[in-house]
């Protein structure tokens, strides 16, 4: 019984320090439209940047006139790129006019731009390192 007891403890406190070390990304998101609603945040790997397939990691924030810092946590450390835009009427899409011209606010990391479609992955991504990595994006 004693033995039970004594490999329980040291696997209880032996456990989170062999845990897989984590990263946190803080996205500080500038220019942000004083017409509210939410910040639709998509966290990619290079597989799943093309066609927004499933992300790594998401959260829908709202929206803070002028800067709104958005957290993801326990990520793995790697090459990524995020996705965003402000949601303003809440519906859950990017919405364009009739012409396919965006008509709520967006980003993309590195603030690349797009051209005819959103930049390549190449344009968007950046290293996350162990620890808390910080990226500013001004949305456009």
């Amino acid at each position: 019984m004693y033995r039970i007891l004594v490999a329980g403890l040291l696997a209880f406190v032996i456990g989170p320090a062999c845990a897989a070390p984590s990263s946190t990304l803080v996205i500080k998101v500038e220019n942000v439209s004083p017409r509210g609603g939410d910040l639709r945040l998509a966290l990619y790997n290079r597989q799943n940047y093309p066609g927004d397939q499933t992300p790594v990691a998401d959260k829908v924030v709202p929206a803070h006139p002028g800067e709104t810092i958005v957290t993801l946590d326990n990520l793995k450390p790697g090459t990524y790129a995020v996705k965003m835009f402000q949601d303003f009427n809440r519906n859950g899409q990017f919405d364009m006019n009739w012409m396919g011209l965006p008509i709520e606010k967006y980003g993309f990391s590195n603030d690349a731009r797009p051209t005819f479609s959103e930049p390549p992955f190449e344009a968007t991504r950046f290293e996350l390192r162990l620890g808390t990595n910080t990226i500013t994006i001004h949305l456009q």
